[in-house]
């Protein structure tokens, strides 16, 4: 008959205690930045221990101080900063941050970013807002560009597919208006966490009993943002698989374990959506045998019966008597062909064949410890408790401390069940057990971890490398570190308040942020160290990021529209990009004006005080102390305004004369081209003329008298007219041959008369000098400055018969009248009578015949073609100005009492009384030789015949007429 042996196993309980979890906030919807006067619906979620307690308050909490507290838990904000809410009985949740911005871009980014899932970055514009590109950038390098007309409230998603490690960054969207206006929205940090640490595999004894029971459980734990997911589970042994696959239970139950059973034990856990999968470390599990306090076998067979007695010594008991059953036994017979017998200790194996075994089996005890509390502070009181059933008394209870697996250390030994620390620290740590011992055996509890709960100390903020100025592309590390405090720890990082990353510290004290520095990178830095006991945070570090300049821009700035001449003009040199404090030189025509320094990115400025010479091209550079950047080049044209205008006549004599071209020259010496000349002639203009190029511009006048008077003129650029000095034009008219007249008291003038010779020119500038003439002997001069004809006045004596003549000269050419005759009677010793009287007739009868011989001696060449004999250049219509003589030009005049040779007709007759006859070497030395003269002494005697005693014309006449031009006449 076969013998199976059946082993009881009671299993000890020891266990962790866990603290309560905290409140979650949950956005509806889950962006944390949206535009100023939406509003964010805030969820507030409490993971009570005790699900079934309805929780009756929350509480709202806004930069830490409390805002509402409602009954339901929802809370509509609409309002910057980090919120957390508090559900009742619950612990304070991590804060939320949340940015209402008025720009006109923001980036949209959900809460939480978890690995494994898709997530959405979201480029809103605002409305009213048209771009035409749109841009994502991490970590200041671009992820995608969109090129495209978005509409009024349009938006482009960015998608992140299977977050990871590598999606960590900062993010920002810039966007390009239709002015090609750049705008930037705000920056996101993406964080992506765990959806759930990597799984612990536990046994409910890691050195199980053969035969016995072992529950094994696959521990790890969702992030409180993500309860909703759900988990599978799959358990291994060696490469061999547990069960029938994944099971939605973290545990797997082995009903009855045994020695073939050890091994390497490993568990993995997977969300059932996003597929996130991790494995456990293996986990050693050893069988141990029951622990056989006594055994009773007999032998029956044929011969006498007999009984033998085996009881196993303990190792920890070498001097137990055996065969003393302390317990309760029972006694059972199994047939058995052979049976091996272990020690528990040594698994030394006993041979023995028996043919019926009665095996008695000893009640194992009940030795179990625990603490009180069950969750341990620091400064508080631990107690210790080891209880202690099925082991006779009297007993003694001793504590242990393990270390590490190899190291343990005795605490105290005494004889009552319970083991006082008075003030428990963090150095309390560790696992504790228990052993009670009698007189003959001792028997072992399993361990109870003993984890002191230590608020966090204030934690310490570095920088790895050291010191607070670093440049943009350096890898640095912040490390934050609470000395003191009862781990797991959740670190925070913080730029200027938003949270930038949180990590939990199970295993050290230090965690770190490390990342490669960008411009945004700079600002103030703080972190946060929370073990669920208080929340404490470091002080504040600085970090400025060195960035090197970017081209900057030089703008000029003047009052008006124009730059003038006396403006004040300021230059204004910016950077978009840059760290301060940058270096602002100033340049012109690679001159340097002058350097500013800014503390900050705003840009610096110089003052200019224009003159003409500040035209040309400026430009700017920028450095604080990473290179320069040039900007581009402004060019600049400082408009001068016009100075007062000279104006110049420009004659082609000293004094301009009627029929002369005049140019009138206007030119300013200062002003910026172009420049409008303008003319005018006693304030009315006459005419205008541009100078694009600059100079001056002139306008010619063909004079005549009525262009005397003032004349001035006027330049004008469009920055103000300047008129110039007024000037005198006076046009010199030439003086007309005069008309002399002689005023007698009675037709026939006697000696004693007063005779008024009066001489004037119808024409002619004053002042005009007049000369009287008598037989070409001057009488007398006098000036006219009116205009008008001057007079003389002679009492007649016998020697003023003869010609008389005045002439007129304005400095521009004299000018002779004609001669007039004047006959004086009743002179003493004159002869009177028919002698004389036949004498004149006859006289005046061969005069007549030689002037009509003369008259058709001047006629004759017209006819012919050839040139007249008698002087053009006393004809008073001639063009030119006529020389002056002094003889006159034959005419008609009727006879008056007043001697005169006006000829209103302007015929060729003059009238005229001839009183002697005397012609001079001189006037015959013109008279042309040989065949000529003969010639002409018939003309004149025929002439003399036809014309009678009636008319009369002097030698001289007859002289002038036979002369062919001007020069052959020999002046007077």
């Amino acid at each position: 008959m076969l013998l199976w042996v059946s082993l009881l196993v009671l299993a000890p309980v020891g266990g962790q205690f866990a603290t309560e979890p905290k409140s979650v906030i949950f956005l509806h919807s889950p962006w944390t930045t949206v535009f100023q006067g939406e509003n964010v619906t805030l969820t507030c979620k409490a993971f009570h221990l005790d699900a079934s307690e309805k929780i009756k308050w929350y509480r709202w909490y806004l930069l830490g101080e409390i805002q509402s507290e409602t009954s339901g838990n929802t809370h509509e904000v609409h309002e910057s900063g980090d919120y957390r809410c508090q559900a009742q009985d619950s612990p304070l949740s991590n804060p939320v941050g949340l940015l209402f911005s008025p720009a006109n871009l923001i980036l949209q980014a959900p809460l939480d970013v978890f690995e494994k899932e898709s997530v959405i970055l979201r480029c809103r514009a605002k409305a009213n807002t048209v771009l035409k590109t749109i841009k994502l950038y991490k970590n200041g390098k671009v992820l995608e560009d969109h090129t495209m007309e978005i509409p009024v409230e349009m938006l482009i998603d960015f998608h992140i597919h299977q977050a990871s490690l590598k999606d960590n960054g900062k993010y920002h969207c810039t966007g390009v208006k239709e002015n090609d206006q750049l705008v930037s929205s705000n920056s996101v940090k993406i964080e992506v966490q765990e959806l759930f640490p990597r799984p612990v595999l536990r046994a409910s004894s890691t050195q199980p009993t053969e035969g016995g029971e072992v529950t094994l459980t696959c521990e790890t734990q969702l992030s409180p943002q993500r309860s909703d997911v759900q988990l599978q589970f799959h358990f291994f042994r060696d490469r061999w698989s547990l069960g029938s696959g994944w099971r939605s239970s973290p545990e797997f139950c082995i009903p009855t374990i045994w020695r073939e059973n050890s091994g390497s034990y490993w568990c993995q856990a997977q969300s059932m959506t996003s597929s996130v999968q991790k494995q456990s470390q293996r986990l050693q599990i050893q069988m141990f045998h029951q622990f056989i306090r006594e055994l009773k076998f007999s032998q029956t067979m044929d011969g006498p019966q007999s009984s033998t007695t085996f009881s196993p010594v303990p190792r920890n008991k070498p001097n137990s008597t055996p065969g003393q059953l302390p317990i309760g036994s029972a006694d059972l017979a199994l047939p058995i062909l052979r049976l091996f017998f272990y020690d528990s200790f040594c698994d030394t194996p006993i041979p023995r064949t028996p043919h019926v075994i009665f095996i008695h089996l000893e009640v194992v005890p009940d030795i179990r410890i625990y603490s009180r509390p069950k969750l341990v502070f620091e400064g508080q009181e631990l107690v210790l408790i080891c209880s202690v059933n099925g082991v006779p008394g009297p007993i003694t209870v001793s504590w242990y401390r393990k270390f590490n697996l190899r190291t343990e250390r005795k605490l105290h030994t005494s004889s009552k069940t319970e083991f006082k620390i008075p003030v428990v620290q963090n150095s309390n740590d560790g696992e504790y057990y228990c052993v009670a011992s009698n007189s003959r055996f001792s028997f072992r509890s399993d361990t109870v971890t003993i984890n002191v709960k230590v608020p966090v100390s204030q934690p310490v903020l570095t920088l790895s490398p050291p010191g607070t100025r670093t440049f943009v592309g350096d890898e640095v590390s912040f490390d934050c570190e609470a000395q003191r405090g009862s781990l797991p720890i959740w670190y925070q990082f913080f730029r200027e308040g938003v949270l930038l990353r949180k990590i939990e510290a199970t295993l050290r004290r230090t965690m770190s942020y490390r990342f490669s520095l960008t411009e945004e990178h700079s600002g103030n830095y703080y972190c946060t160290a929370d073990n669920g006991l208080g929340l404490q945070s470091s002080e504040t570090l600085r970090l400025s990021v060195t960035v090197p300049v970017s081209r900057p821009v030089l703008t000029l700035r003047a009052p008006g529209t124009q730059a003038m001449v006396g403006d004040v003009m300021e230059l204004h040199c910016e950077t978009w990009r840059g760290s301060p404090p940058i270096l602002y030189q100033f340049y012109h025509e690679d001159v340097c004006l002058g350097s500013s320094s800014s503390p900050s990115r705003r840009g610096a400025s110089f003052n200019l005080l224009l003159t003409a010479e500040h035209s040309g091209n400026y430009f700017c550079e920028a450095n604080n102390g990473q290179g320069f950047q040039r900007s581009n080049t402004v060019s600049l044209s400082v408009r001068v305004p016009v100075s007062h205008p000279v104006l110049t006549l420009r004659a082609s004599r000293a004094q301009a004369m009627e029929g002369d071209m005049v140019e009138l020259h206007c030119e300013a010496q200062r002003g910026s081209p172009p420049v409008l000349y303008q003319f005018y002639h006693e304030d009315v203009a006459v005419g205008n003329s541009s100078a694009p190029l600059g100079g001056g511009a002139s306008f010619n006048l063909s004079l005549t008298t009525k262009h005397s008077g003032n004349y001035s003129c006027k330049a004008d650029n469009g920055l103000g007219v300047q008129q110039s000095e007024v000037m005198l034009l006076s046009v010199i008219v030439p003086v007309s041959r005069p008309i002399l007249t002689l005023r007698a008291p009675r037709a026939q003038a006697v000696v004693g008369d007063v005779v008024e010779l009066h001489c004037e020119s119808q024409r002619g500038s004053p002042p005009i000098l007049y000369q009287f003439y008598h037989k070409n002997v001057t009488l007398e001069s006098s000036m006219s400055h009116s205009g008008q004809g001057v007079s003389l006045n002679l009492s007649l004596t016998a020697n003023h018969s003869g010609t008389y003549s005045c002439e007129a000269d304005n400095g521009l050419g004299p000018q002779c009248s004609e001669a007039v005759t004047l006959s004086i009677t009743g002179l003493t010793g004159s002869r009177s009578g028919p002698v004389a009287t036949g004498v004149t007739g006859g006289l005046l009868s061969t005069m007549g015949l030689a002037a009509i011989a003369l008259l058709f001696y001047c006629w004759l060449p017209r006819k012919t073609g050839r040139k007249p004999t008698f002087d053009s250049s006393r004809n008073p219509s001639a063009s030119e100005p006529q020389e002056p003589t002094y003889h006159n030009v034959p005419g008609w005049i009727e006879l008056q009492p007043v001697y005169s040779n006006v000829n209103p007709n302007k015929g060729d007759v003059v009238y005229s009384e001839v009183r002697s006859v005397k012609v001079e070497n001189k006037q015959a030395g013109v008279l042309r030789a040989g065949g000529e003269v003969l010639a002409f002494t018939a003309k004149f005697a025929l002439a003399s015949a036809f014309i009678g005693p009636y008319s009369i014309i002097t030698v001289k006449q007859l002289l002038n007429c036979q002369k062919d031009t001007p020069e052959e006449n020999g002046g007077k």
